[in-house]
C-alpha cells in the first residue's frame, strides 16, 4: 500500500493572484477559472523544487493541492516570500485524487490512491515528491506539454534558465514511461547514469515507472519502452 497523502491549501487575497505569477512556472493570469493544472515552483537552478496542482477560482482565490510530505515545507516557502503580499494561506482539509483526462482534481471523499499513481503514470503525469525535489527540470518532465509551464509569461523563481534551455539548448534526457522486471524501484532512483526514477508503482511480476532518461541510456536497460499519451509523445525541445 502506498505512503502517498496529498494536502490542500486555499490562497485568499488581493494579492494572490500577482504573487503566484512571480512563483509558478505557468501563466496565473491567462488559467482559466476552476481548471486544475499540475504547475511548479523551480529554486534558482530551474529545478522544480515543489510541484503543485493549482486551481483558480478567481483572481483572489486560489486551490492549491502538493504532496503531504512537502506541505510543511511549501507553507513555510510562501510566508516567507509572500510575507509583505495581501493574501493569506491556509491548511484545508486532506485530499484525494481523480483522474480527468489530462489532467487530476481532488475531492475530499476518498479514493483509491494506489488505483490513481497507475492511472497517473500511464497517462505521464509525472508528479514530486519530497525524495525528487530539486531534481528535474520542467522540461525534462514535460511540463510544457501539460500547460504546466509557458516560457512567454515572465519572471518567476528559476525562469532565467528554464528560458535559456527552452530558447538556445535542447535537453538531453527527458520524461518515458518504461516497464520493468522485478521489485519496483523507489523514486530518485538511479538506473543507471542517465536513466532516473520520477515516479513508480509496483504490478503483477514487476513495475510501471515514469522516468527521465537518454533515449541511448534506456536501450542499455531491460526495459519495455511504452507510448505515452499522444499530446506527451512528442519532442521536447522547442520547435525550429
Amino acid at each position: 500500500m502506498s505512503n502517498l497523502a496529498f494536502s490542500s491549501f486555499t490562497l485568499n487575497g488581493a494579492d494572490a493572484q500577482k504573487f503566484l505569477q512571480g512563483q509558478v512556472t505557468l501563466n496565473v493570469e491567462a488559467l482559466a477559472e476552476n481548471l486544475t493544472r499540475y504547475t511548479a515552483i523551480c529554486d534558482l537552478k530551474g529545478r522544480i523544487h515543489f510541484g503543485l496542482w493549482l486551481k483558480k477560482i478567481n483572481a483572489e482565490s486560489f486551490e492549491i493541492v502538493i504532496t503531504q510530505d512537502q506541505s510543511e515545507e511549501f507553507a513555510k516557502h510562501i510566508k516567507k516570500y509572500g510575507a509583505f503580499s495581501k493574501m493569506k494561506l491556509e491548511q484545508a482539509a486532506e485530499v484525494y485524487p481523480i483522474l480527468n483526462g489530462e489532467s487530476t482534481d481532488f475531492s475530499i471523499e476518498k479514493t483509491d490512491i494506489d488505483v490513481w499513481q497507475l492511472q497517473a503514470i500511464d497517462a505521464g503525469q509525472a508528479w514530486i515528491t519530497q525524495a525528487t525535489e530539486s531534481l528535474f527540470q520542467p522540461q525534462e518532465l514535460r511540463l510544457h506539454q501539460r500547460e504546466g509551464v509557458h516560457y512567454d509569461k515572465g519572471c518567476y523563481l528559476g525562469q532565467e534558465i528554464i528560458a535559456r534551455l527552452w530558447f538556445k539548448a535542447k535537453p538531453k534526457h527527458w520524461l518515458h514511461l518504461v516497464l520493468g522486471n522485478g521489485e519496483c524501484p523507489a523514486p530518485a532512483t538511479k538506473l543507471n547514469k542517465d536513466v532516473e526514477i520520477v515516479n513508480s508503482v509496483a504490478i503483477e511480476n514487476g513495475y510501471k515507472a515514469l522516468v527521465v532518461a537518454k533515449p541511448d541510456a534506456l536501450a542499455e536497460l531491460s526495459l519495455d519502452i511504452l507510448d505515452l499519451p499522444e499530446y506527451l509523445n512528442g519532442d521536447v525541445a522547442r520547435p525550429q
